[in-house]
């Protein structure tokens, strides 16, 4: 009897029955696509050479006050333009050699094994995800996922996002406080409320307003202690998939340190998730990549897993982010 006669399509079988779980996970695995997840902002993309995400820059410049018959302005107003965001891929690798397919003889010991390696691989897969999406993209030669340090970026005024130049267009620039150079003294939890809520009303427009903050555990860690003289107790918000989560002006706020955590040192950041999107390739979601592939000079197979997307924004002045 064979070892498992059909080990091939049982590989990928399983692979693409699990990675809608798996893709679903990767939001549940970070506070930050949760919340985007829970507003409708993930948004899949089918295909194209880069991932457009349109924009409006400024106001229609026809606005005029007008009385009787007064010449009024008509003509065309350019208000829409779009950021374009690459897209950036990764994937794991399942496998196998044909030593341990003996080794482990009979379908049952084999699915045994692969099953162990197969989670393995999507656990990999999505904590990765994860902490890419705090990353300024830099990492393996510009691979990565440009995330929230190159989105809402402690220097707001320099660098390209999305094919935008902030040191060209002020209204691509996010908002930014220094507890050091703005507020004068690094933060404690003495003042984490005073500068939280300076950079807070810079964020604000009209009933626009952040939405969720979320912190590393340093930064956490001082404005959960500024509030316990009072005794506020945190709540897992029904929005946050059980993240546990404080309240700021009615925003959530959550660390995503804890162990493992991706949320970088010393940084708060006042998100407003109706401008933020998590855009990966519908065909490439924590999906299977092809079929199983033998190797021709190897006893051995490898099944790939991976994903291909990016973190996309089209606001962000509306964004900002608090520093040491």
């Amino acid at each position: 009897m064979p070892v498992s006669p059909n080990l091939s399509e049982i590989v990928t079988t399983t692979l693409r029955n699990r990675s809608g779980t798996v893709a679903d996970d990767v939001t549940k695995n970070n506070g930050l696509l949760s919340r985007l997840n829970s507003r409708g902002r993930k948004k899949p993309i089918s295909g194209g050479r880069t991932i457009v995400q349109e924009l409006q820059y400024q106001e229609n410049n026809t606005f005029k006050r007008y009385s009787g018959y007064d010449i009024l302005n008509v003509q065309p107003s350019d208000v829409i333009t779009a950021a374009e965001y690459d897209l950036k891929q990764a994937a794991v690798a399942v496998s196998m050699s044909g030593l341990e397919q003996l080794q482990n003889s009979g379908e049952d010991a084999v699915l045994d094994l692969l099953e162990q390696r197969i989670e393995n691989a999507e656990t990999t897969l999505k904590n990765n995800i994860a902490l890419d999406c705090y990353s300024d993209g830099t990492a393996d030669g510009g691979r990565q996922i440009g995330g929230l340090q190159l989105l809402i970026s402690t220097s707001p005024t320099s660098g390209t996002v999305g094919g935008i130049s902030r040191a060209t267009w002020g209204f691509w620039r996010n908002q930014k406080f220094s507890a050091s150079a703005d507020g004068g003294a690094a933060a404690t939890n003495a003042n984490i409320q005073s500068y939280m809520n300076r950079l807070y009303m810079s964020c604000v427009r009209g009933s626009d307003a952040p939405d969720l903050v979320v912190a590393d555990n340093n930064f956490f860690r001082l404005y959960w202690e500024s509030l316990q003289a009072i005794q506020r107790i945190t709540s897992a918000d029904k929005g946050m998939a059980g993240f546990q989560s404080l309240q700021y002006m009615g925003a959530d706020v959550i660390f995503d340190g804890g162990f493992g955590g991706g949320a970088p040192l010393n940084q708060m950041f006042f998100l407003n998730t109706k401008y933020l999107f998590y855009r990966p390739h519908r065909d490439r979601d924590m999906a299977p990549i092809g079929d199983e592939r033998m190797n021709t000079n190897q006893d051995a197979f490898v099944q790939l897993m991976g994903f291909a997307g990016n973190l996309t924004m089209n606001n962000a002045f509306l964004q900002g982010v608090l520093f040491a």
